[in-house]
C-alpha cells in the first residue's frame, strides 16, 4: 500500500478539470437534442409541434452562452504533462465559428417548424438529428486534436445524411441521401488514413504538438508525412464542396428538404472550412509548400466550375432555383478557399478574410433559402421562372431576395458582399497570388449574369396563368418563415450599413488565448 501511495504521489495526475462554461454551447445543444428525442416518446401527435419550439429555444440558449465567452482565452481537457496541449480551446476563432453555426442552425430550425408539419416528417427524429449535427458543428472549431476533429466532423455529418433522406417515399430524397452518404464516407476514410500517417510520424494527435514535430521530420519519414498531410485535407475539402469533391451538391440540395439544403450550404461549409483552417494553419504550417498550392488550385477550379454551371441553369427546368443556389454555393466556396491558400504564403491571420466572408454568406444565403421555402408553398416545382412577378405578389419577400442576390453578387446596395469580396481579393494580392486574384475577378463578373437575371425576374410583370395551372394562389406566410426572412434581411442591411461589424474579423488575431 505504501509503495502504491509513493508511486501515485510521484506520477502526474490524470484527473482533468472541466471548464463547463467553455463547453456550454456544445453541451446545451446536445442535451436539448436528447431531451427532444426522449420527449417524442411521450408527447401526443397533436402536440409534436412543441418539440420544434423546444429545439428553437435550446439553440437560442446555446447561442446566448457565447456572450460570456466572447473574450476567448479558455481551454479545457489539457494534457497534465503539457498544459499547452489541449483538446478544447475557446479563442476568437472558436467564438466566431460557433456563432455562425448556432445562429445558422437557429434559422434552419425556424424554417423547419413549418416544413416538418406540412410534409409530415417524423418530428422527434428530425429535431434530434438537426440538434446532433449542430452540436458536432459547434464542437469542431474548438477541437485542437486530430481525433476530436474527426469525431466532430462525423457527428456533424452523419445526422445530415438522415436529414437529407427524411422525406419518406420520395425517390429524389433517397437518392440524394445515398449519394451524399457514400461519397462522404469515402472522403472520411481517406482522411482517417492521413491522420494515421501523421500520427505515425509525430506520435501525437494534438495540433500544437503535431506542428512542432513536423518541423523536424527525419528524411526517411518525409514522404509519409507529406502523404498524411495531403490525405487529411480530403475529408474537409469534401465538406466545402471544393472541386473535384463537389459532385454530390446539386442532387443533394434538390433531394433534401429546403431548410436542410440551406443548412448544408452554410453550416456544412462552415464545418469544412473550419477543419481546413485548423489542420493547415495550426497543425501543418511546416508543409505549407504542399497544401498552399493545392488549395489555391482547388479555389480556382471550384469558383470557375461553380459559376459556369450556375450560368447554364434553365429558368423553366424543375428545381432550377435550388440547383442555381447549389452551384452558386460551389462558386462561393471557391472564394472562401482563397484566404486559406493565401495563409500558406504570408501569415495565418489572412484566414480572418474567410471568416468575414463566411459570416456575410451565411446570412444572405440562408435568407435566399428562406424566401425559396416561402415561394415553394404555392409553387412546388422550384423553378426560377416561378419567381417572375414576385414583387407584385409578395413585395417584401421579393425585395429581400433581391437584396440577398445583390449581396452575393457584390453589388450595391449589398455593400457587405462587395466589401467581403474586396477583403478576399486583397488577401490573394498580399500573398502574391496575383493569378488567383485575377481569376476571382473574372468569376465575380461571370456570377453577375445569373444573379442579376434572377433579380430582374422578380420585378417583371407576372405572366398570366395557364388554364391548366389556374390563377396564382397567395397564401399567408407562416410566421416562423417570415421571421427567418426578416431576421436575415435585417442582418444583411445592418452589415451593409456597418460592414466593420464583420470585416474587423479579417484584421484581428483569431488564435489568441
Amino acid at each position: 500500500m505504501t509503495a502504491l501511495t509513493v508511486l501515485a504521489a510521484e506520477s502526474p495526475s490524470l484527473v482533468q478539470s472541466v471548464d463547463w462554461l467553455a463547453i456550454a454551447p456544445v453541451v446545451i445543444t446536445a442535451v436539448v437534442g436528447l431531451v427532444v428525442l426522449v420527449a417524442d416518446l411521450f408527447v401526443a401527435e397533436r402536440h409534436k409541434a412543441a418539440l420544434g419550439w423546444i429545439s428553437v429555444a435550446g439553440l437560442a440558449a446555446a447561442t446566448a452562452t457565447l456572450i460570456p465567452l466572447r473574450a476567448g482565452g479558455r481551454s479545457t481537457f489539457c494534457l497534465t504533462a503539457d498544459p499547452e496541449a489541449c483538446s478544447y480551446t475557446v479563442d476568437h476563432f472558436t467564438v466566431v465559428v460557433q456563432f455562425l453555426v448556432l445562429a445558422g442552425a437557429l434559422l434552419t430550425a425556424l424554417l423547419s417548424v413549418t416544413a416538418v408539419r406540412d410534409t409530415r416528417m417524423p418530428a422527434g427524429e428530425y429535431w434530434f438529428l438537426l440538434l446532433s449535427s449542430a452540436a458536432g458543428a459547434a464542437l469542431l472549431p474548438a477541437s485542437r486534436d486530430l481525433a476530436t476533429l474527426i469525431v466532430a466532423l462525423e457527428v456533424a455529418s452523419l445526422p445530415a445524411f438522415a436529414l437529407v433522406g427524411m422525406r419518406r417515399g420520395d425517390r429524389l430524397s433517397s437518392e440524394a441521401a445515398l449519394k451524399f452518404f457514400l461519397s462522404s464516407v469515402t472522403a472520411t476514410a481517406v482522411s482517417l488514413m492521413g491522420v494515421s500517417f501523421v500520427y505515425a510520424v509525430t506520435g501525437s494527435l494534438h495540433l500544437t504538438q503535431v506542428a512542432d514535430r513536423l518541423e523536424d521530420v527525419p528524411g526517411q519519414f518525409d514522404t509519409l508525412a507529406m502523404a498524411g498531410v495531403a490525405l487529411t485535407l480530403v475529408g474537409f475539402a469534401f465538406k466545402t464542396a471544393a472541386v473535384p469533391f463537389h459532385f454530390w451538391v446539386p442532387d443533394t440540395y434538390v433531394g433534401a428538404p429546403l431548410p436542410i439544403a440551406g443548412y448544408l450550404s452554410v453550416i456544412g461549409k462552415a464545418v469544412g472550412f473550419t477543419g481546413l483552417i485548423l489542420v493547415t494553419v495550426i497543425a501543418f504550417p511546416a508543409y505549407s509548400q504542399i497544401w498552399g498550392p493545392a488549395i489555391a488550385v482547388l479555389a480556382a477550379l471550384t469558383m470557375t466550375l461553380g459559376n459556369a454551371a450556375a450560368v447554364r441553369q434553365s429558368a423553366d427546368r424543375p428545381n432550377s432555383a435550388v440547383r442555381l443556389l447549389a452551384w452558386s454555393s460551389v462558386g462561393q466556396a471557391g472564394y472562401l478557399l482563397v484566404p486559406i491558400a493565401a495563409a500558406a504564403y504570408s501569415e495565418r491571420d489572412q484566414i480572418g478574410s474567410t471568416l468575414a466572408y463566411a459570416l456575410m454568406y451565411a446570412a444572405v444565403n440562408l435568407g435566399a433559402f428562406a424566401v425559396a421555402a416561402l415561394v415553394a408553398r404555392t409553387k412546388p416545382l422550384h423553378r426560377i421562372s416561378d419567381y417572375r412577378g414576385l414583387y407584385a405578389e409578395r413585395p417584401l419577400a421579393a425585395l429581400s431576395l433581391a437584396f440577398f442576390l445583390l449581396c452575393l453578387a457584390g453589388l450595391p446596395p449589398g455593400i457587405i458582399g462587395l466589401f467581403a469580396k474586396v477583403t478576399v481579393f486583397q488577401s490573394a494580392v498580399d500573398a502574391g497570388l496575383g493569378w488567383l486574384a485575377v481569376l476571382m475577378a473574372v468569376n465575380v463578373v461571370i456570377a453577375l449574369y445569373y444573379y442579376l437575371r434572377w433579380t430582374a425576374l422578380l420585378f417583371r410583370a407576372p405572366e398570366g396563368a395557364s388554364a391548366a395551372e389556374g390563377a396564382p394562389v397567395r397564401t399567408k406566410a407562416p410566421w416562423p418563415v417570415a421571421a427567418a426572412i426578416v431576421a436575415t434581411a435585417i442582418t444583411a442591411v445592418v452589415l451593409s450599413g456597418a460592414p466593420q461589424l464583420v470585416l474587423r474579423v479579417a484584421s484581428g488575431s483569431l488564435f489568441t488565448q
